[in-house]
């Protein structure tokens, strides 16, 4: 089994696993899992120790939760905003996450590593809702020995079948880089031409914070309803004057006490 990943786990060994894997889960677009994977084939062989390995890549990820939790705390709801921003889906990203997290809290940190988006935004929201420093560590280097467990344990378990997909990679050569690169370029092209669409779909119905001010400073006989999540009114609970607050959830309940015959501005984050 040969390869640039390979060459750099058999000459930096531990240390290299456990830089990628906390580069990977504190943003750098470093993909861990092949990383995991080629460590637990290596470990299949004897060049590496599997107990070592799976503890380190654990470690790594548990250091980098633990960054992007005390982020949390200090900067509220705003980084999940940022981290959803640059997923390409800002509008359905928070809401997403922060709906997963309230309906399984802690335990779901268990499994976030194994889906995408909320692995990265969990760790934070944990500490957005206050989420107590030693229940957060507990489930989340639980769910950092699971997610390395796994993967390793793929690796070890078809080392013979990923020794000959690294052949053939190596075989295609700068090959297998030009498509990988296009691969990653056409998605990331789907997914801006997929936001693009979007919003010009919903953009008639957008209004900016200063075109909102300027109505209201008219007197416009404008109704804002505030449909923030629990968790984001939790962290800044500061309405707008004269706003109504609800959750989408409670539409169906209190729809009533939404005026007719107004303009409805809806306000979430």
């Amino acid at each position: 089994m040969d390869g640039p990943l390979i060459e750099a786990l058999l000459q930096w060994g531990y240390l290299i696993l456990f830089a990628w894997v906390l580069g990977e889960q504190l943003g750098l677009p470093l993909p861990a899992e092949p990383m995991l994977l080629a460590s637990g084939a290596l470990a299949a062989t004897g060049r590496l120790r599997i107990g070592a390995v799976i503890l380190l890549a654990a470690l790594a990820s548990l250091l980098a939760d633990t960054v992007w939790y005390w982020i949390g705390r200090w900067q509220g709801t705003r980084v999940l905003g940022w981290l959803c921003r640059i997923s390409m889906e800002p509008d359905s990203c928070v809401r997403k996450t922060e709906q997963l997290f309230m309906k399984h809290g802690a335990p779901s940190l268990l499994v976030a590593k194994f889906i995408p988006g909320y692995n990265t935004a969990a760790p934070p929201l944990a500490g957005v809702v206050g989420m107590s420093l030693s229940r957060f560590l507990r489930f989340s280097a639980g769910g950092a020995l699971i997610w390395a467990g796994v993967f390793i344990g793929i690796g070890h378990m078809f080392s013979a079948q990923l020794e000959l997909v690294g052949e053939y990679f190596e075989e295609l050569g700068s090959w297998a880089l030009g498509l990988a690169i296009v691969a990653l370029g056409a998605h990331i092209a789907w997914k801006f031409i997929s936001r693009q669409r979007f919003l010009r779909r919903i953009r008639i119905a957008r209004i900016t914070p200063e075109e909102l001010k300027a109505r209201l400073d008219d007197g416009d006989d404008t109704m804002i309803v505030d449909v923030r999540d629990r968790i984001d009114f939790d962290a800044e609970p500061h309405v707008i004057p004269g706003a109504l607050h609800l959750t989408t959830e409670e539409l169906a309940k209190r729809h009533r006490e939404i005026p007719r015959g107004r303009d409805i501005v809806l306000y979430c984050t």
